[in-house]
This record gives structure tokens, C-alpha cells and sequence, in this order.
């Protein structure tokens, strides 16, 4: 990929907001087990980067996905995975269906106010029986004169106790099938039946509030519906690209920054009359760590450069979120192993991403699932009689 001035000036930018909004309050968020969303969202929806690639008409920048990519590289540098995990819920994961396929009506009653930073949305997908497996949700919406009325439950969801609006797959037909019974609804959580469960206490993303929601006989007007009818799981599949290459993205910088830290770290650490970083094993790990990041660096930026040229780019995008996963349960183990005993203590940044950085390898698709979606595409899978 070929970066140009516009990039870096976006990347300048987006590091600006960072630096300023994000980095000095992580510490206290993370102790809080919740950052204030529509505070942070705002100041990143002032300065244009919540709507890169959306359309001009409805505040976005209208640019390739090259620039958002740029951003989430940067998003990688925030130190917690938390934040940068919720504001690319807000960008890549609740949002892309209703930009595409929503209706005028609905894009501006919900995608303007999130591309301005107004309201806080999240993404309606996982439930505790199908998490990986999106085709077996229970959730359903069955038709009630003008409205759908929603009844069920979602797990693990990002941004679930501050969210306005959820990006919701739900059942709508009893025929067709798993991958054709299914549509995208934009839900407001302030409806009467939505219920936050409980705040999820987790492994790591500690800053992100992350909710068990149930939903009662919820009323929704049916033009809430994003795109076609029974198509919602299509639209999702489509979503899933763009969250599994955000995920490399911010994988990459993240990945990169504490192996950084690690060599000025060996550095400085002295045992037996002279640095940690002298002895050559662990200058050869660090390089071979380097090593691999580079090696997702360049998957993710061919897959991008694919995407934007309007490629299907299902395959690649698995292969970098499936390798984003792998390299997020090695380097940060191998890492924290060169810092002794403060790599075990809380203060230090090596320990959160060891926590933060686990969940690449599960949300989204574990790895599991991306190695079943690679060699089906490449035709490994038995044929069904």
C-alpha cells in the first residue's frame, strides 16, 4: 500500500485525538471497568473520524477504505484494547449494513448522529448459544402491523450499558433457511422491554463495558429494518470483512508497540553484570517476533488493497484475522517472559495487552472458525450428498 500525504495526515490526526482525549485517562478507565463513550466519541466525531468511508450526505468523509484502515492502525497505539475496541464497533461493525443498505429515513435518524459522535451504537450479533455460529441465533422479531416485535437475548456485547441504537440480527421468517430467515434492525436501546442483564466482568478489556441484554416483546417500527427482508445475514457477512480486517489493523501497531517496549526494556534490565537484551536468544526472538508482524502486515495490506478495489476478499480478510489471532497468544507471552517479574505486575502496559489482546483469537470468529471458512474456500470441505 501506498501511503500519501492525506494518510499521514489523517494518521496525524487520529494519534492528535488520541494523545490528548484517550492515553493520559486509560489507567483510571481501566480501574473504572467503563470509559465514558459519548464523551470520547464526541471528540473523535469533531474531528471527522468516526464516518471515513461513509457518505458525504450524512457527515462522512467519503473516502476509500485505505483511510480507514490508516485510522485503525492508530486506534492500536491507544494504551488499553478497550477503547479502540468500542470505537471500532462504532465504525466497522454496527454501522457499514446501514450505510450501505439503510434508507435514507433511517441513515439519517441514526447514521448521521453516530458519524457526528452523538449517540453510541453497538452490535447485536452473539448470543450464548451462538457466538461463532451466526446462523443458529434464537433472537426473532415476528411482524406486528407496522413494527417488529423483538424477543431474546444478546451476549458479549461491546459498548452494551452506554449504547443508544443497536445494529440487531434477528430472525424474521420461520422458512428459508438459517442464512435467509435472518435481517439486520436498528434497535434503540431506550425502547420499553431492553434490558441490560449485568456488566460482564472479563479476562482483559477492562475499560470496555461489555453487557448481557435481554430484549421482551420490544417494538420496533419495521422501517428499522436495514436493507431487504430475510437478507440480514448476508448483510452481516459483509460487516464481518471489514471487522476482521479492523482487527489485523489494530493488531499490527499493537503488536509492534510492545515489542518495541520490550527491547527498551531488555535494555535496561541488568542481570548477571550486564543487560537482558546482550544475550543473542532474546535479540533473535525479538527479531523473529518483528518478523512475524511484518508478515501480517503485509496479508492485511493486500487484503485491503483488494477490498478496495472491490474484490470479495472473504479468504484473505480470514487469513489476517485468523493470524492476528495466533501472533496475539504468542507475542505478547514472549514478551512479558523477557520482562520477569514487572511483566506480571498491573502497572505495566506488556501485561494488559497480554490480557487485552487474547480476545482476537475468539470475537469476530475465532480462530477456529477462520481456518473452517479458508479451506472451504479452498474446497477442502466433503461435499454434502
Amino acid at each position: 500500500m501506498l501511503f500519501t500525504h492525506e494518510h499521514e495526515e489523517l494518521r496525524r490526526t487520529t494519534r492528535k485525538v488520541i494523545e490528548a482525549h484517550v492515553n493520559p485517562f486509560v489507567d483510571e478507565w481501566e480501574k473504572a471497568g467503563i470509559f465514558p463513550a459519548h464523551q470520547v466519541f464526541r471528540k473523535f466525531g469533531e474531528a471527522g473520524l468516526l464516518g471515513i468511508t461513509k457518505p458525504t450526505e450524512y457527515g462522512g468523509l467519503g473516502l476509500d477504505w485505505s483511510y480507514e484502515f490508516v485510522f485503525a492502525e492508530e486506534l492500536g497505539h491507544i494504551r488499553c484494547g478497550g477503547v479502540g475496541m468500542a470505537i471500532g464497533v462504532q465504525t466497522d461493525m454496527c454501522t457499514p449494513a446501514l450505510a450501505k443498505h439503510g434508507s435514507d429515513e433511517l441513515r439519517r435518524e441514526w447514521l448521521a448522529p453516530a458519524i457526528a459522535g452523538e449517540v453510541v451504537g453497538c452490535i447485536g450479533v452473539s448470543e450464548e448459544g451462538a457466538g461463532s455460529d451466526v446462523a443458529s441465533l434464537k433472537t426473532h422479531a415476528r411482524k406486528d402491523g407496522d413494527d417488529y416485535v423483538i424477543t431474546g437475548s444478546k451476549m458479549w456485547i461491546t459498548n452494551g450499558t452506554q449504547a443508544d441504537f443497536m445494529c440487531m440480527l434477528a430472525n424474521t421468517s420461520t422458512e428459508g433457511g438459517p442464512h435467509r430467515n435472518k435481517s439486520l434492525i436498528v434497535v434503540p436501546m431506550k425502547s420499553k422491554g431492553v434490558t441490560v442483564a449485568r456488566r460482564l466482568d472479563k479476562l482483559g478489556m477492562h475499560s470496555s463495558d461489555t453487557a448481557q441484554l435481554f430484549f421482551d416483546e420490544v417494538r420496533v417500527p419495521q422501517r428499522n429494518r436495514i436493507g431487504e427482508e430475510n437478507k440480514g445475514f448476508i448483510y452481516q457477512m459483509e460487516q464481518f470483512q471489514e471487522e476482521r480486517l479492523i482487527a489485523a489493523a489494530k493488531g499490527i501497531t499493537t503488536l509492534e508497540d510492545i515489542i518495541a517496549e520490550t527491547i527498551e526494556y531488555t535494555r535496561e534490565r541488568k542481570a548477571f553484570g550486564r543487560s537482558i537484551l546482550d544475550n543473542q536468544y532474546v535479540q533473535f526472538k525479538l527479531a523473529e517476533l518483528q518478523t512475524e508482524v511484518e508478515c501480517l502486515r503485509g496479508l492485511t495490506y493486500m487484503a485491503v488493497e483488494r477490498f478496495i478495489a472491490g474484490e470479495d476478499v472473504t479468504r484473505l480478510a480470514s487469513m489476517a484475522k485468523y493470524k492476528v489471532g495466533k501472533l496475539a497468544s504468542s507475542i505478547p507471552s514472549e514478551c512479558l517472559q523477557f520482562w520477569g517479574g514487572q511483566g506480571y505486575m498491573n502497572e505495566n502496559r506488556i501485561s494488559r495487552v497480554y490480557r487485552d489482546i487474547r480476545l482476537s483469537a475468539i470475537g469476530g470468529g475465532a480462530n477456529e472458525i477462520m481456518l473452517q471458512i479458508v479451506s472451504k474456500l479452498m474446497g477442502m470441505h466433503p461435499r454434502r450428498e
